[in-house]
């Protein structure tokens, strides 16, 4: 199972499985930012969500899944914070403990929210520690079940619910969208995206977009095998340091993505502002790169309609308020 690529119909599985669960994010569109862009511009603000992001699809859905009889030892995940928020949730409303790996750099809003839903957490060195390892040997010893952030099927059908209700949500207010653009990380959000939408809405183009020095998945796919991120990378974009993208993820990608673009860290803080005076949002760095894309011009919309996913809204304070004053 856990190699098995997910299709369109376990999305609308995963979409049974979560609602009531996980919230339908709204459609929102703004005439001054319409004018501001010079095209039409459809946002699905993924921090509304429970837990400030989209990772709590993904989780709910593959944690629902896990058989009664391998519940006891609860879940084990690893992550900088939002899918920690996600798996932390979902494990306290279906009754299983939930231990996260996350890194001791992770912002603190995270960390402080991933504890409030119960989670216990080990901290380790992003950049000198395997967190993959870690999560494993926790993983034996607890007899848990190892909830991954994107390469699983059942996770990357669950975040695909993003792309399934903006086709719905699109379809209903009778807009054709010619494109959609996703953050990306590991790949599980902008996968799934694509799944549903290749079969919702097949003349929509998707595009992952990725932090400059992190756009591995684009590099990916243009090489036909996985690429890792180049040594000493850095960015602002916390929630899309993967250090490559996943097996699954990107096989599907790679068949179904328009194309990848990649983003500077000032064109996010510029976007995060742009959310914040024109959608009235807070958005971390990382759920701000679609936005960012259109605005740096790396993506032209020109005549078209364009639709675009804010993954996530937890940033820490400090951060947000350099962003803002930028």
């Amino acid at each position: 199972m856990l190699d098995t690529l997910p299709n369109a119909t376990d999305v609308r599985s995963a979409a049974l499985r979560i609602e009531g669960k996980a919230y339908k994010t709204p459609l929102l569109e703004v005439p001054l930012l319409n004018e501001r862009l010079g095209f039409r511009l459809l946002v699905k603000p993924e921090t509304l969500q429970r837990t400030g992001s989209f990772k709590f699809r993904g989780a709910y859905n593959r944690i629902s899944r896990i058989p009664e009889d391998q519940q006891k030892g609860g879940v084990v995940a690893f992550s900088s914070g939002n899918h920690a928020q996600g798996v932390a949730a979902a494990a306290q409303m279906l009754g299983l403990p939930a231990l996260i790996v996350m890194p001791s750099d992770a912002p603190a809003i995270k960390v402080a929210n991933t504890r409030s839903y119960g989670a216990e957490i080990v901290f380790y060195d992003r950049f000198g520690e395997d967190r993959e390892a870690i999560a494993e040997k926790l993983v034996a010893e607890r007899k848990a079940t190892l909830v991954r952030p994107f390469d699983d099927p059942m996770i990357i059908a669950g975040q695909g619910t993003v792309g399934l209700e903006i086709a719905q949500q699109a379809r209903a207010l009778d807009i054709t969208l010619d494109a959609v653009l996703s953050p990306c990380g590991g790949g599980g959000l902008v996968g799934g995206s694509a799944l549903a939408l290749a079969s919702e809405s097949p003349q929509t183009e998707v595009y992952a977009v990725e932090p400059d020095g992190f756009d591995d998945t684009a590099r990916s796919m243009v090489a036909g095998e996985r690429l890792s991120i180049e040594p000493g990378a850095t960015s602002i974009c916390d929630a899309l340091l993967s250090p490559e993208p996943g097996n699954l993820t990107l096989q599907i990608n790679a068949r179904l993505l328009a194309g990848g673009l990649s983003v500077s860290d000032d064109a996010v803080t510029q976007a995060m502002q742009i959310a914040f005076k024109y959608l009235k949002l807070v958005v971390e760095p990382g759920g701000a790169v679609a936005l960012a894309a259109l605005l740096s011009g790396q993506y032209d919309g020109h005549g078209k309609t364009v639709g675009i996913i804010l993954s996530g809204g937890n940033v820490d304070q400090e951060v947000y308020r350099k962003a803002l004053e930028a």
